[in-house]
């Protein structure tokens, strides 16, 4: 049987790595915040329930089926500041009117999910340099596109589940170059303020970078940008 907390709506089930992400989108209460890749919405949850279920919280996703999945959990969370929209593709008219309004937006990334490996061993035959390629374009469109809705002083967040220098780093280094009105962030001070203890273990560089052989969590990646 399923736990009572469960039921009711107190707990939510999530890899320490996911809330690592939704920590670092540090949502206020009364923000306009942007969950840009919601899927299912684990992430949303969580930062819906930061922001004390005020102001508003955009989950997109170009997938109305994951934002079905969505809806009996947001119905058991009790938050009534999500608000699911499903979009056609990055650059959707309901996105251009958010432009430049909103106060903080995760890119919860597309990716190869190889930092999944050790729940799905079946990835590694599934992905190939190809659908790498592909992905990291994507990505860059997404990212860049993300960013568009900001407000100046805004928080950005990108992040993949994915292990691989070509989704993280390399995404990331290519938007600080190309968007100069955005400043990077690094993780590890931001972490050690909300209060993660030891967070620059989970660090390399500016970036959260998870490995399941080190942290006990999924293989994840973040970046965290402001916008001037």
């Amino acid at each position: 049987g399923k736990l009572d907390a469960f039921t009711r709506g107190a707990i939510e089930v999530q890899d320490e790595g996911s809330q690592l992400l939704a920590l670092l989108v540090d949502g206020k209460r009364g923000e306009m915040v942007v969950d840009f890749c919601a899927g299912a919405g684990g992430k949303t949850l969580a930062i819906g329930a930061a922001m004390r279920n005020t102001g508003r919280l955009y989950a997109f996703d170009t997938s109305g089926h994951r934002l079905a999945a969505l809806k009996p959990r947001l119905a058991r969370s009790g938050l009534s500041n999500v608000h699911p929209v499903a979009i056609a593709h990055e650059r959707d008219d309901r996105i251009k009117r958010l432009a430049g309004k909103i106060d903080r937006v995760l890119v919860d990334a597309p990716c190869s999910g190889l930092g999944t490996l050790r729940r799905n061993p079946d990835l590694k035959w599934r992905q190939s340099p190809k659908a790498i390629e592909e992905l990291t374009a994507k990505q860059t469109a997404i990212l860049q596109s993300a960013a568009r809705l900001l407000k100046p002083g805004g928080r950005l967040v990108y992040a993949t589940c994915s292990i691989l220098r070509e989704e993280n780093e390399a995404i990331a280094e290519a938007f600080s170059a190309a968007n100069k009105d955005f400043n990077l962030l690094e993780v590890g001070p931001l972490l050690t303020h909300l209060g993660v203890e030891k967070a620059e273990t989970l660090c390399r560089g500016p970036y959260l970078r998870l490995w399941p052989y080190l942290h006990q969590t999924d293989g994840f990646f973040a970046a965290v940008w402001q916008k001037v």
